[in-house]
């Protein structure tokens, strides 16, 4: 028996036409977008259009029928270039989408799948709260029902929620406090909110240190009232099925991780091979070669951990451990790679015209978002049978 680790046709033919798009369409233009601190509109259409937010889901739903493998790839390769744009697919598709297709009725898969699948419309993850960052159990967002009307009714704040504020925002996904257990515990259900229901408010986009051309914001609930049929999933499962959503979400922004990676591969790599310095190009010297080794080690081990957990994923194995581990060990590379990109690249390192500014100012996050650092360590104990 022997061992293929290689891509399928299908799924390296998605890469190198999502690879082909970054280059070509998303690399002369987002480092303007960044600067300014714009959203990119006609490049997220651009990647509707090729149907890359509906990679993982059903044709019947809108979607293209492939799998979470396909997902990855693709925001690998568009963070290789650029990770704004990639965090806006991955947050659109891993914590918009995903939730109303894992928990939704039909009739709400009918009803907003296929127009987030299209690129239509963004959906948004309205969990994390200013007093609840990685104790999201934590939550203070209320939902009481009207029992005159069954209207849900809630109140709450929500913050550095992703997508949730561009003007083609649909629908924020939001985890609320619906009651009490026996056990006094909260019960905590989650709801669609529409964008535009009266008392839903957004605030202005955050000052960020990186991902500069992508949307988040704070958003709060006063007296919010959306029917009874907003509520997704079963009543009181809200903080279990946000837990499955995130352990996905973390092979996702694994990759993206890995993809960020691999650009600060590639940006050194081109400017080692080009840069003179004492009547040779930096890459002649061994140390500048042993970073570019080191780096390349990196960004490839990462790829090998998130594809191990995307593999496990769609084979419907367990899959908490590995996801976590691809996403400590990705986005740690990730700030790591960041570092060296613009030590390689000196002074040109410091300026933003140079993507590895980029780089470095988005690969932070990395170790924060979806989980941080801390949180994985913990969850990989939990799996190993210790704390």
């Amino acid at each position: 028996m022997s061992l293929d680790h290689r891509l399928s046709a299908e799924h390296e033919e998605l890469r190198r036409t999502v690879e082909e798009f970054a280059q070509k369409a998303v690399a002369p233009k987002i480092g303007e977008f960044y600067e300014r601190h714009e959203f990119p509109y006609e490049i997220v259409r651009q990647m509707g259009e090729m149907g890359l937010f509906g990679l993982p889901f059903p044709e019947e739903y809108g979607g293209m029928g492939g799998d979470y493998l396909a997902l990855c790839l693709a925001l690998e390769e568009l963070a290789r270039v650029d990770s704004s744009v990639a965090i806006t697919l991955e947050a659109g598709v891993s914590l918009g989408a995903m939730p109303v297709f894992r928990f939704g009725t039909e009739e709400q898969k009918r009803e907003w799948l296929p127009r987030l699948c299209s690129g239509e419309l963004l959906g948004a993850f309205g969990l994390t709260e200013p007093e609840c960052g990685s104790d999201a159990g934590g939550t203070r967002t209320t939902a009481e029902r009207d029992e005159k009307t069954g209207e849900w009714v809630i109140n709450g704040s929500k913050c550095f929620i992703t997508n949730s504020g561009t003007d083609i925002t649909g629908l924020v996904t939001v985890t609320a406090v619906t009651g009490r257990k026996d056990d006094g515990s909260p019960r905590i259900s989650t709801i669609i909110v529409p964008s535009g229901t009266p008392g839903f408010t957004v605030a202005a986009p955050y000052s960020k240190v990186g991902w500069n051309a992508s949307d988040t914001r704070e958003l709060s609930f006063s007296d919010v009232r959306v029917p009874a049929a907003n509520l997704l999933g079963e009543e009181g499962r809200g903080y279990a099925q946000f837990l499955r959503i995130l352990d996905e979400g973390r092979i996702a922004i694994s990759a993206l991780a890995t993809g960020l990676a691999q650009g600060c591969v590639d940006e050194s790599v081109s400017y080692a091979n080009t840069r003179q310095a004492f009547g040779k190009p930096i890459g002649a010297n061994q140390a500048i070669q042993f970073k570019l080794a080191d780096m390349e080690m990196r960004a490839h081990t990462a790829r090998v951990a998130w594809r191990d957990a995307a593999s496990r994923l769609i084979l419907g194995e367990p899959f908490k451990k590995q996801a976590a581990l691809a996403k400590l060990y990705s986005s740690e590379i990730a700030v790591t790679n960041a570092r060296e990109a613009t030590q390689i690249h000196g002074g040109y390192g410091f300026m933003n015209e140079y993507p590895v500014a980029r780089m470095w100012r988005d690969s932070k996050i990395l170790e924060i978002g979806e989980g941080t650092s801390e949180v994985q360590r913990m969850l990989v104990a939990r799996e190993l049978g210790v704390g």
